[in-house]
């Protein structure tokens, strides 16, 4: 298939009606709108139905993006999801979409990447398509991460919102410059106690009255400082490697649009590599962090509000816990 490119022809995203303010969290922490504004940049954020799954989300989120991409969901062959949030252990929260979506020719698995999901999804599917195992894939990052939260713990129970974004991948045409045009990705095992889920893994089961009382079955932020310059370099290096790959320059690039984990930590990133936050596209203030799931939103939002253009050069960058990270460099 020598040098063939896969790109992006649908995006769709799905968030959650419920709204959860820094007001409302004024009343059930000790903290201040201003406070959690200052220090993230997030005003508000999107919280799940008691009866909605994160499978339900990527449901959502799938049909704009197959609609845009001019597919049905029979026609999908390949159905990558990003999450740690599944509905289930096992099956696959990628086996729950597939039977709402009646995608039966489908091969489906989720990939867990923490904050990075999306784009290590997106470098799977490239892969299968490249090569033309599949024809077509849809790219789907989806978290209920309200339901991982301590909301005790002031200091990371402010970050976290519900979500759900998806892409469509198929082969560039012959002769077309659209497409992925790198991609890089990279993970530190011994930096995964930072940001971390301790219960429900093999470690903490059976689940026990035990486990949840030492509240193991929620999400925990350590040293969040050193964790704050960790991914600011994270962040600049994948947007520098990346546009390396594919022989370009940072200053080439029309948007950067990053894993919204904090708005302090994306104006870092862009003082560090010397561009204007008016490339950098962020929805933080109004969703917070959806975890795998805000990278491929922000995408969709920058794409139907006519932000992206065809011929733009699209710089995706995200850092999470495990740790991992990475970016991609894509032609619209």
């Amino acid at each position: 298939m020598g040098n063939k490119r896969v790109r992006i022809i649908g995006t769709g995203s799905y968030l959650p009606e419920g709204v959860l303010s820094n007001q409302d969290l004024e009343k059930m922490v000790d903290t201040t709108d201003e406070w959690i504004y200052t220090r993230t940049g997030i005003k508000e954020r999107r919280i799940a139905r008691a009866d909605e799954n994160t499978s339900d989300l990527a449901f959502k989120a799938s049909l704009p993006a197959l609609e845009m991409a001019g597919l049905s969901a029979e026609e999908l062959e390949l159905i990558v999801m990003a999450t740690i949030t599944p509905d289930t252990q096992c099956p696959a929260g990628a086996n729950w979409l597939q039977a709402k979506l009646n995608a039966q020719k489908a091969v489906t698995f989720d990939i867990a990447a923490a904050c990075s999901g999306f784009i290590f999804a997106l470098s799977v599917a490239e892969q299968y398509v490249k090569n033309g195992t599949f024809k077509n894939a849809l790219v789907i990052a989806a978290e209920i991460m309200s339901r991982t939260v301590d909301y005790t713990d002031r200091s990371s129970c402010i970050l976290w919102g519900d979500g759900a974004g998806a892409s469509v991948v198929v082969p560039s045409l012959d002769g077309e410059e659209a497409g992925v045009l790198s991609l890089c990705l990279h993970t530190d095992g011994a930096g995964g106690e930072n940001l971390l889920l301790p219960g429900g893994g093999s470690k903490t089961t059976p689940i026990s009255h035990e486990s949840v009382e030492k509240n193991l079955h929620t999400l925990r932020m350590i040293e969040a400082n050193r964790s704050f310059k960790v991914a600011v370099n994270c962040f600049a290096d994948s947007c520098l490697e990346a546009v390396e790959l594919a022989g370009c320059s940072i200053h080439d690039v029309d948007h950067i649009v990053p894993h919204q984990a904090n708005a302090r930590i994306i104006q870092a990133m862009a003082k560090k590599l010397g561009v204007s936050m008016e490339k950098v596209v962020m929805t933080i203030e109004n969703y917070g962090n959806s975890s795998s799931a805000t990278v491929p939103i922000a995408l969709d939002d920058a794409v139907r509000s006519g932000r992206i253009k065809k011929g733009d050069l699209v710089l995706l960058t995200a850092f999470g816990g495990g740790l991992t990270w990475g970016g991609a460099l894509i032609r619209w």
